[in-house]
């Protein structure tokens, strides 16, 4: 699991709306990593979901009481089921996964488009976002010249994908525009920028390609004396078997592509089919409200309760 050095945890204090690194399952879609291990075991771990999302919360909202947790729980699940026929189906599952992404999305811009735009102007322009976000760097408050030098890198990073989010080649960014810089996996115009990304984080000797030590390294560092686990052994596998898809030994571009943003990789429906498979226990491919009580640490830990915290929203019940 990539780990936040020092200096990019600093920055966040600086603002939300930066790039976070991303988890090396899904390097687009998930958020920040929980310290728990998302499989221990090989068995799929709730409490990493759980956590990923609540951080500290998580601990409060776990002395919550039972009755009343599994209370809320049921009223999302009559939510969910929207034929009212109380059975919840795949396809009403990953609507409601569907529509907790996007209510995340939708959330998230308007928090950091408050922060950076607290009148609520129609536009915000390049100018500002930097002054508010690495204003820092102009009055000599760092004393590393890496540390420098790193906040300059994320700052031209941050520069380029300001520019493609506005399609009219402007620096001046609408709420909308403002959304695309924020989730560029979300829109076609982007994607380019999410693999160019993805490709400075791993390239690490430059290259314009990703080998497989790269590969391995972006997600797992051995300390001396480790015994690499079994789910390395299997990457390496993925590596050569599907991600270097012309077998040259390395990863390029439109290979990385193909991994991040596979054109025919249905998230919601992964998620639904994954609940659904750990809930049904009478393999019927639907859920009943009781099945969904009884898997009650799984959903806390999904997507289909927006990992956990639809369980505590008011707007909910």
């Amino acid at each position: 699991m990539r780990v936040l050095s020092a200096f990019l945890i600093l920055l966040f204090a600086f603002s939300e709306a930066l790039p976070k690194e991303e988890n090396h399952k899904d390097r687009v879609y998930d958020r920040e990593p929980s310290n728990k291990d998302h499989f221990e075991n090989e068995k799929h771990n709730p409490q990493y979901d759980h956590e990923a999302f609540l951080g500290e919360e998580a601990k409060t909202f776990d002395q919550l009481p039972p009755e009343e947790s599994k209370r809320r729980l049921g009223a999302i699940f009559d939510k969910i089921d929207n034929n009212k026929d109380d059975v919840i189906s795949r396809e009403e599952l990953k609507d409601w996964i569907r529509f907790t992404q996007k209510r995340y999305i939708s959330e998230d811009v308007n928090r950091a488009w408050k922060q950076h735009n607290p009148d609520d102007k129609p536009t915000l322009s390049w100018d500002d976002y930097k002054k508010n976000v690495y204003g820092f760097l102009d009055h000599d408050s760092l004393n590393d010249n890496e540390d420098e030098k790193a906040y300059r890198s994320m700052m031209t990073r941050d520069r380029r994908r300001w520019a493609a989010a506005n399609q009219k080649g402007t620096d001046i960014l609408t709420k909308e525009d403002f959304a695309f810089f924020l989730h560029p996996e979300e829109v076609d115009h982007m994607k380019n920028i999410v693999v160019l990304e993805t490709m400075e984080d791993i390239d690490k000797d430059g290259d314009g390609k990703i080998s497989v030590t790269e590969y391995i390294g972006d997600m797992y560092k051995p300390e001396e004396g480790d015994v690499e686990p079994d789910w390395v052994k299997s990457e390496r596998e993925q590596f050569q078997v599907y991600r270097d898809k012309d077998g040259d030994g390395f990863m390029d571009e439109e290979e990385v592509k193909h991994w991040i943003l596979p054109d025919d990789f249905d998230h919601a429906d992964a998620e639904a089919r994954h609940l659904i498979y750990e809930a049904d226990s009478d393999a019927d491919e639907l859920l009943t409200k009781e099945e969904v009580l009884k898997k009650y640490d799984l959903f806390v830990g999904s997507q289909a309760t927006d990992f956990g915290e639809a369980l505590a929203r008011h707007d909910e019940f």
